[in-house]
């Protein structure tokens, strides 16, 4: 059977069209999506990326979630539990704190496995996380409405690129009125 090259060509377009629909579709699916979505905001520094969000907020209680990722593969982060000048003076925390109107309700948990390396030079094994993201959990409590500052440090290294600068008290604001919290200085 002889299909003209216009027919063809409809066929594609009208594909083209619907593919083209469907994903406009989709696209609006997830704005109304997001719109619902818990307060978000992120920030890069030193080689990680680390995006920040409030979950199951049901006042005066929720769970800060930091979600800390390398920008380079290949690069970790070290244990929560790592003391904060390092072993040997080598890493330094994974960490999350809240100031402000926010308490910490509980002990920040990492969803990664902590292994150990063996560092040159320093004498006891090192707990790090897998190369690649980490994600960490805060439960926290509400004093009353007003301000809250989270602080947040890391460092990330590498076997073969070596290490970033560690960030330490890295502050982001949050405001939490009766509607719940936000970001920024609102």
């Amino acid at each position: 059977m002889n299909v003209s090259p216009y027919a063809r060509h409809s066929r594609k377009a009208r594909l083209a069209a619907a593919l083209l629909s469907l994903t406009a579709l989709t696209a609006c699916g997830e704005q109304t999506a997001a719109t619902g979505s818990a307060p978000t905001t992120s920030f890069t520094e030193n080689g990680v990326t680390v995006t920040l969000s409030v979950s199951a907020w049901q006042p005066p209680r929720g769970t800060l979630t930091a979600v800390f990722t390398p920008e380079e593969k290949g690069f970790h982060l070290y244990s929560t539990d790592l003391p904060a000048t390092g072993i040997e003076g080598v890493g330094r925390p994974t960490s999350l704190g809240v100031t402000g109107v926010l308490r910490a309700d509980g002990k920040l948990k990492a969803a990664a496995d902590v292994r150990t390396i063996r560092v040159p030079g320093v004498d006891a094994p090192v707990p790090v996380y897998p190369d690649g993201p980490v994600t960490t959990t805060l439960p926290v409590r509400l004093d009353g409405n007003g301000e809250a500052t989270v602080l947040l440090g890391y460092a990330s290294c590498s076997a073969e690129e070596g290490c970033t600068i560690p960030v330490s008290d890295r502050p982001v604001r949050v405001r939490v009125t009766d509607k719940g919290p936000t970001f920024g200085d609102r």
